[in-house]
C-alpha cells in the first residue's frame, strides 16, 4: 500500500491548471407564424435555423461533461460509459486498459488530492473518417496536494469511433508521451512504457480493481 501511495504522489505532483475557452452552446427559438387560416403554423426559418444547429452540434458536446466529472473527482460509472470496453488511457506516469483500469487511474484522484478539476479548456474537434474523431481538448488543471495548490497546462487528446472513446491520452506540458516511437532511444522509450503500465498495476489493485464507489 506504501508503494502505491509513493505513485499516487509521483504522479500528480506535477499537474497543474489547463488553459482554454470555455464552450458554448447555442439554444433554438423556435420561430411561429400565423397562417391565412388562422393557424400557427412553424415558419420555414425555424427549419432551417434548427438544420444549421444539427450541422454544429459535435460528439464532444455529449463527451465534455463526462470528462470534466473524470478529472473533478465526482464521476459514477454512467460516465465510463463513453469509453468502449477495450479503450485505453495514458498519461506521462499511467497505462491503463481497458473500462475497468481506467476507473482505478481516475477514481485514485479524490484518494490523493484534496482538489481537482479542470478549471478552463477549448475543445477542436476533427473528423478523420466517416465515424471516426479526434477530439483535441486544450486545458488547465487545478489540484491541491496537502495544502498546496499544483496548476497543469494539458493537451487531452481523445479518438472516438462511433461515438465512443477508444483512445485517451493526455499529454502535460503539451509534450508527446515517452514509447520506443517519440524518444530518440527506443529503449528508454520501452522503459517508459512498462513503467506506466507498472504503476497502472499498482493503482489498479489500490483501487479495487476498478470497483465503483458505492457499489
Amino acid at each position: 500500500m506504501r508503494n502505491s501511495i509513493s505513485l499516487f504522489f509521483f504522479y500528480r505532483q506535477s499537474l497543474s491548471r489547463l488553459a482554454c475557452n470555455r464552450i458554448s452552446s447555442s439554444s433554438i427559438m423556435e420561430k411561429v407564424s400565423s397562417g391565412p387560416d388562422g393557424l400557427n403554423q412553424t415558419s420555414e426559418s425555424a427549419f432551417k435555423e434548427a438544420c444549421d444547429y444539427d450541422s454544429k452540434k459535435r460528439i464532444s458536446d455529449g463527451i465534455m461533461p463526462h470528462i470534466l466529472r473524470l478529472y473533478g473527482s465526482c464521476a459514477t460509472a454512467v460516465d465510463f460509459e463513453v469509453y468502449a470496453p477495450d479503450a485505453s488511457f495514458e498519461d506521462p506516469v499511467m497505462c491503463a486498459q481497458g473500462v475497468k483500469q481506467i476507473k482505478s487511474a481516475f477514481y485514485s484522484l479524490s484518494k490523493v488530492f484534496s482538489e481537482s478539476r479542470i478549471v478552463d479548456y477549448s475543445v477542436e474537434e476533427n473528423a478523420i473518417s466517416p465515424g471516426k474523431q479526434e477530439i483535441l481538448i486544450n486545458s488547465k488543471q487545478h489540484y491541491k496536494l496537502m495544502g498546496k495548490d499544483i496548476d497543469l497546462a494539458s493537451i487531452i487528446r481523445l479518438y472516438v469511433v462511433d461515438g465512443k472513446v477508444i483512445r485517451h491520452e493526455d499529454w502535460w506540458n503539451n509534450k508527446p508521451l515517452w514509447n520506443k516511437e517519440t524518444v530518440k532511444l527506443p529503449l528508454l522509450g520501452r522503459v517508459a512504457e512498462l513503467t506506466r503500465r507498472g504503476s497502472m498495476l499498482a493503482t489498479h489493485a489500490f483501487m479495487g480493481f476498478g470497483k465503483d464507489p458505492n457499489a
